[in-house]
């Protein structure tokens, strides 16, 4: 909020704080010196809803917001209502545009009959952007530089996928001001369903209509999961992603509908728990443990082996499997959500 306050402008939408500079910051850490800020738990049903509240000596104002992270639903400046609006059914999961439709195999129908030209215009800013920050964390300057580390123990081009797509990731959650294309309103998701694919389609030297119809695929298999689990979610969205990747590669490899359907299943069989505890650099190794559950998956998928319908979470296939990871995560880990914020928040 401070960052707003202070070198925001809210004519950029989602990119407000682009704007800040050093100086900016320094005003910042001044202000959260002071302790004006207060945080409290907001008790509510549903997965993205804040409450904010500025006062000055003469004026006050509190936002509402819900479900998105720009929609706004009320507006009270010194006392008096001045924006009210009720929550509409499409908005209450994040969701803006109806997505029942999607399954697995229309994804794939779709990938595979659409005019390249038609998506590369739209997919061309996530090779440049994305690509060029993994590059620039791969400079080892964040963190933990995990990107270096997983290129000196690993040089396959498996540890060359996990260690772009982590770099990626941790230049972004350490401040790094480079851009990033989004994916379901998330950087790393983003990141996690196409950087892989990029960098194993370039080592397989793939022809650039192949390369885009994989990270269509990737793309669009992380945005469907996604609908089902929510924008914000106490489970890792990452892990979404990186699943998705997997099935591109298993794409990319000429695997079946069935093997695409197998990876989905074999990597969310594996890392269906891994918790969100916010952005922070650590994001980069789950994204790093989502990828090593996509390989698995994809593996096993190439040797025709699944792992069994009602086995655990795993249900009849993988759109049902999907279904079922999205209940869990918007339903019943609610309360997991909860706790971590308070973990966070007052500890």
């Amino acid at each position: 909020m401070l960052a707003g306050v202070v070198g925001g402008d809210s004519r950029k939408g989602l990119e407000v704080i682009t704007g800040l500079n050093e100086s900016h910051l320094i005003e910042i850490h001044k202000l959260l010196n002071k302790k004006i800020v207060k945080i409290k738990m907001l008790e509510t049903p549903l997965n993205l809803h804040y409450i904010l509240t500025c006062k000055s000596k003469n004026h006050s104002c509190e936002i509402e917001v819900k479900n998105l992270h720009t929609n706004i639903t009320r507006i009270v400046l010194d006392n008096q209502l001045i924006l009210e609006k009720e929550t509409v059914n499409h908005e209450f999961f994040g969701v803006e545009s109806d997505r029942s439709f999607m399954t697995v195999e229309r994804i794939l129908k779709f990938v595979n009959e659409i005019d390249p030209q038609s998506i590369i215009p739209l997919l061309e800013p996530q090779v440049y952007y994305n690509m060029a920050i993994a590059e620039e964390g791969l400079k080892g300057r964040f963190s933990v530089a995990i990107g270096p580390t997983i290129m000196k123990h690993d040089h396959s081009i498996y540890g060359k996928m996990k260690a772009y797509a982590a770099s990626a990731s941790e230049a972004r959650m350490s401040g790094c001001a480079m851009a990033v294309m989004t994916n379901s309103g998330s950087g790393n998701q983003g990141i996690a369903s196409s950087v892989p694919v990029i960098v194993y389609a370039r080592h397989k030297y793939l022809k650039e209509e192949q390369m885009y119809r994989a990270l269509a695929l990737s793309n669009l298999l992380t945005i469907y999961q996604k609908s089902f689990i929510g924008r914000l979610s106490a489970f890792c969205g990452a892990i979404s992603a990186t699943i998705s990747s997997g099935a591109a590669l298993t794409y990319i490899e000429g695997g079946s509908l069935d093997q695409i359907k197998m990876t989905i299943i074999n990597a969310l069989a594996n890392v269906s728990g891994v918790v969100c505890d916010g952005a922070k650099p650590s994001c980069a190794a789950k994204i790093v443990t989502g990828l090593e559950a996509a390989f698995l998956g994809h593996f096993l998928a190439m040797d025709n082996h699944s792992y069994n319908p009602f086995s655990g979470i795993i249900q009849q296939d993988a759109d049902a499997t999907i279904s079922a990871i999205g209940k869990m995560a918007n339903q019943g880990m609610k309360e997991t959500d909860n706790v971590i914020l308070k973990i966070i928040i007052f500890t």
